[in-house]
């Protein structure tokens, strides 16, 4: 057992400077949102096929290709909605919907702010223990995992980032919890090993409105260097719900988002779990 944790940690080493952003995280973006019966998976090929013919440097296609991605739900509101320029900026897509020409402008909103850097560092764990496992013997251990930790997890140092990841790869490797591990489930995938995080929520956790109408504002600062060809310009605000960062249950305070004031023609709110959509404006 020693020497696998020596061969498991010598692998860590020689891949701890991997890119932050490659085509492997976007693949396993994908395919995880692929279980996801609601993806309309044609358009979504479709498009960063699109996105992967174009000029932009790689880091940007990436953010395009991930950003489409969470503008699924908002395809399933508007299936009229026909992207006719996906790799602008100001604003980041530019579509066309009843012979108007709408440009999209997409934002995120993060509800635990405090979460977000700790969820960076699991998903580059996630990423490694993926590759030495994958390593190791794909077919044995492809499908996606679903992880749940046990509260107070460390993550400040390399060194209990590599504990954890040991722990990540006994888990799987014996199929039950190890360590750090709270629990763990899989499901079926043909072709990799996928890691996540499980779905959990706080039924109180709730997405304070000033969150929403602070992005807002700032989107509003921006307004006046839009694309000004464009018939009219809509702000679409997501909750990422595969982010542990970015979920909720309710929204607090949500009639105050109907005194909004913006130039945008039309602002959105929509989570990509349901798809539950809320119009502000």
């Amino acid at each position: 057992m020693k020497a696998d944790n020596a061969c498991i940690l010598q692998t860590y080493k020689k891949m701890h400077m991997k890119k932050t952003f490659s085509d492997e995280d976007l693949t396993k973006n994908l395919s995880l949102y692929y279980l996801n019966r609601h993806l309309k998976k044609k358009p979504i090929e479709k498009y960063h096929r699109t996105i992967d013919e174009s000029l932009l440097h790689d880091r940007e296609k990436y953010r395009k290709k991930s950003e489409i991605l969470l503008l699924n739900s908002f395809m399933h509101h508007f299936p009229e909605v026909k992207f006719e320029n996906l790799t602008c900026e100001s604003p980041d897509f530019i579509a066309k919907l009843n012979d108007k020409k709408i440009g999209i402008e997409l934002t995120e909103v993060i509800n635990h702010l405090e979460m977000k850097k700790a969820e960076s560092t699991l998903n580059k764990m996630f990423r490694q223990a993926e590759i030495l496992l994958e390593q190791e013997d794909t077919t044995k251990y492809r499908g996606v995992y679903f992880l749940e930790f046990h509260p107070h997890l460390k993550l400040d140092n390399p060194e209990e980032q590599q504990e954890n990841i040991l722990n990540i790869c006994k888990s799987i490797k014996r199929n039950k919890a190890v360590g750090c591990v709270k629990s763990l489930r899989k499901s079926f995938h043909r072709r990799n090993v996928f890691i996540t995080h499980e779905y959990s929520m706080n039924l109180f956790d709730e997405l304070c409105s000033d969150k929403i109408l602070e992005l807002i504002e700032k989107k509003n600062e921006k307004f006046p260097y839009y694309d000004t060809s464009v018939d009219e310009c809509w702000l679409v605000i997501v909750s990422d719900m595969n982010s542990i960062a970015s979920r909720y249950t309710f929204i607090q305070d949500k009639e105050h988002l109907q005194e909004v004031k913006s130039p945008f023609h039309k602002i959105f709110h929509l989570e990509n779990l349901c798809g539950n959509i809320t119009s502000i404006k």
